[in-house]
């Protein structure tokens, strides 16, 4: 059970409401996260906007991909479950790429080059060096690119604290950090 309490909808602040609407609209559901972070309109307003302004730049592979290895760095069972289900189901990534994606890497260079230094910006706690930085540049990321992607580590970082925080209900397929992929 969450130790943080998740209102129903209907018990969600109205100021809330409509960033709701808009969740379901694109996801048919509203997982218990949103909600969750929707006990503050503010905190979903500033989540949601990240979100979607990440998502009009980065693919949705990169981003599912750096959520699956942050989830899995922070232990974060709630944002591991529902990356997966995503990844596999939205994304189209398959189970060999998330298990690799988990540890950080991926089967695909460019792709492996982002996720790497997503999970260095992470552990480093954004101190990269000069050679995890020019790496994922000769991978072909962009200034903006790498920023994006710095950005991606932030938000993912964002909902795995308050998921370990609240230890949010898992409204998706359960897949545990502790359990290797």
């Amino acid at each position: 059970m969450s130790r943080i309490a998740i209102p129903t909808r209907e018990d969600s602040p109205a100021k809330s409401q409509p960033l709701l609407d808009a969740v379901e609209k694109q996801l048919g559901m509203v997982p218990n996260l949103f909600r969750l972070v929707g006990s503050s309109p503010a905190a979903l307003e500033g989540y949601l906007g990240l979100n979607g302004a990440l998502g009009r730049t980065l693919d949705a592979k990169t981003r599912e991909r750096i959520a699956l290895a942050i989830a899995q760095a922070n232990g974060c069972d709630y944002c591991l479950s529902a990356h997966t289900y995503l990844g596999l189901n939205l994304a189209k990534i398959d189970a060999a790429e998330i298990a690799l994606n988990r540890a950080g890497h991926s089967g695909d260079a460019k792709a492996d080059a982002a996720v790497g230094f997503a999970r260095k910006v992470h552990e480093a706690r954004g101190q990269v060096s000069d050679a995890d930085l020019a790496e994922v540049r000769l991978a072909g990321f962009s200034e903006a690119q790498v920023i994006e992607i710095v950005a991606s580590v932030a938000l993912n970082v964002l909902t795995n604290y308050i998921n370990n925080v609240a230890r949010t209900d898992i409204d998706f397929p359960v897949v545990l950090a502790a359990e290797a992929a």
